[in-house]
């Protein structure tokens, strides 16, 4: 395509001419915008004009009459070799752009490589003027500019995007880094999507034979979908599946799926057994609800994915405002009803905080994912996220943890000038955490990881990762930071199981690239190389600017003898992190044993003090 679909530009009064008349702007709406075009197509046409023709108006009809109408996308306008197509939702626009994908791959096979055509699709997400002719606004042109980036056969997303999939579910992703893009201010996020297969599914360790295995029965708690259009309901489907997670979590009889997982399946049809499969869950925990004015009836129902069949439902009635009570006599029932059915008895009852309201969750997800992310602009702006939940909620424990975890992040990353301070306020910061709620094992699992990392009390470090998996036996963070320490300071054997448990109990975290990384540190620590090195791989597909992913990737490379890709390794480290030092290295676990292997390689690479 010679130039990517944009925009039409709309008049307003000041633009128009003497005697026009300016038009009204049609409404502003919240669109995914796919643009896709052929590839090389002035070349492909100056060789066979007619054929080349024929062929796109036939992936034009496959387009139209099939692909779209199944994936709920509309088509904006056809030129004469791309397309520019709308959608409600990033899951939607992935399907179709990776089925799109397929259409000329039959015709491929009998073609001369330089007849072959191929396709490129750029998508982003983005408020934009829509009309039923066309759709207008700078979104648009930045699906078209990402477009642009995207090889043949490729789709280019933007973070809007890879905000609203699921990595492992609804594609597989690959980390393309910041762009500068072509009249844009800043450089843009990227990722290209795979199709899902067989075996791109995250890496699992095998648990060592003779390992006490985890034989509690897992349940996934979906979120509860609404009978109402009604958009300010949405929220209430949110607090079921909170409050139901909060009090079964903390029942040591049971293995409960993060939140961060099944919040995956939020609008989804998918059915329980699909679920389950996804989440390694024998049982799913959902349902609908609908209200009356300030009462909520809550149908649920228990099904067990070994027989696929619906072990428990009932139909329970409350209080709306009763959701928001610490000690919630209706998600208590519920909880209690779920856990006779499953467990046949009753499930300890505990309190479950007050959650906060809906911008203030956004806040703090958005805090948490931006953390993650690791470039310096998005960590910039995870602590401005995080210091104004903890602003507006500084009676919760949750948004102190949080915080107190960027403040490792930063060390971690290697953004922080004085590696021990930062350290000192993640732990000052996680005590703030435990003030309020003594038990968080959240904060509990990070102040224990910072004091590992500081090294100067190796025992206390241990107790309090310890207490943080007694306390709360399904919180992922904190079996994640008993592997660390045991990485450093422990056995490598524990640290492979205790990152185990963590990845089972999160299979489908967006920080499933940090858990990797964990994996792949327990793997390095018991030598098992290569397999470290396919960890960090599936580790940095998702998040290539992770440095501790890339230091454990060095390491497992140079002990393996692949001295010119640990080289290539080093070298993007170093760009990354330019005044990275030994001493900056080794700053933190100075003593422990996989860092000074680590220290070894790096000196090795001419890293100096």
């Amino acid at each position: 395509m010679t130039s990517s679909p944009t925009p039409n530009t709309l008049q307003t009064p000041d633009d128009t001419g003497a005697g026009e008349t300016a038009l009204p702007l049609p409404q502003q709406r919240h669109k995914v915008v796919l643009v896709m075009d052929l590839v090389e197509s002035v070349r492909l046409m100056a060789a066979n004009e007619a054929a080349v023709v024929n062929q796109w108006r036939g992936f034009v009809h496959h387009a139209t009459s099939t692909v779209l109408p199944d994936c709920k996308g509309r088509m904006v306008k056809s030129l004469g070799d791309g397309m520019l197509v709308e959608f409600d939702q990033p899951t939607d626009a992935v399907r179709a752009a990776l089925t799109l994908h397929k259409y000329f791959a039959p015709l491929n096979d009998t073609l001369p490589v330089n007849q072959q055509l191929f396709l490129r699709a750029g998508l982003n997400a983005t408020h934009l003027y829509a009309d039923e002719n066309d759709v207008y606004g700078h979104g648009v042109n930045l699906a078209a500019r990402v477009a642009d980036l995207a090889a043949p056969g490729e789709t280019i997303i933007t973070a809007s995007i890879f905000d609203g999939i699921v990595v492992g579910m609804d594609a597989e992703v690959e980390d393309r880094g910041e762009n500068y893009l072509k009249h844009w201010p800043e450089p843009v996020r990227t990722w290209a999507v795979h199709p899902v297969s067989a075996g791109s599914s995250a890496i699992r360790a095998q648990v060592p034979e003779g390992t006490a295995l985890d034989f509690r029965p897992s349940i996934a708690v979906v979120p509860f979908e609404t009978r109402s259009h009604v958009t300010e309901q949405f929220v209430i489907g949110e607090l079921i599946a909170d409050g139901v997670i909060a009090q079964l979590a903390r029942s040591p009889d049971l293995r409960v799926i993060s939140r961060l997982s099944t919040t995956a399946f939020r609008g989804r049809t998918s059915s329980a057994g699909e679920i389950g499969r996804h989440l390694e869950a024998t049982f799913v925990l959902g349902g609908s609800y609908v209200t009356y004015g300030d009462k909520v009836v809550i149908m649920a129902q228990l099904t067990d994915n070994r027989r696929e069949e619906v072990i428990w439902a009932d139909r329970l009635t409350g209080d709306v405002r009763d959701l928001m009570e610490a000690q919630s006599a209706l998600l208590d029932a519920l909880c209690s009803a779920c856990s006779k059915a499953l467990l046949n008895d009753v499930v300890q009852r505990t309190l479950v905080l007050p959650l906060p309201q809906l911008d203030s969750n956004a806040l703090l997800l958005g805090g948490i994912t931006l953390m993650h992310r690791s470039t310096p602009r998005d960590l910039q702006r995870s602590h401005q996220l995080l210091e104004a939940v903890v602003e507006r909620h500084k009676r919760v424990a949750t948004p102190w943890a949080w915080l107190a975890k960027w403040h490792i992040m930063q060390v971690v990353q290697g953004l922080s000038a004085e590696p021990a301070r930062d350290f000192q306020r993640a732990i000052d910061t996680a005590d703030r955490a435990l003030d309020l709620e003594p038990a968080s094992s959240l904060a509990m699992a990070i102040k224990g990881h910072a004091l590992c990392h500081l090294g100067e009390d190796v025992d206390a470090s241990h107790r309090l990762l310890q207490e943080a998996t007694q306390s709360n036996p399904n919180d992922p963070m904190a079996w994640l930071y008993n592997s660390v320490w045991s990485t450093m300071w422990g056995t490598p054997e524990d640290s492979m199981v205790e990152a185990e448990n963590a990845l089972h109990l999160s299979p489908l975290d967006p920080q499933k690239y940090y858990f990797e990384m964990m994996l792949a540190n327990s793997y390095l620590a018991t030598g098992r190389l290569s397999q470290a090195v396919d960890l960090c791989r599936s580790s940095l597909a998702k998040n290539r600017y992770h440095l501790p992913t890339l230091r454990a990737m060095l390491i497992a490379q140079f002990e393996m003898g692949l001295v010119n890709e640990a080289r290539e390794t080093f070298a993007l480290i170093m760009a990354l992190q330019p005044d990275f030092t030994l001493t900056k290295y080794l700053a933190a676990g100075r003593h422990s044993r996989l860092r000074q292997r680590g220290a070894k390689v790096f000196s090795e690479m001419g890293l100096q003090h």
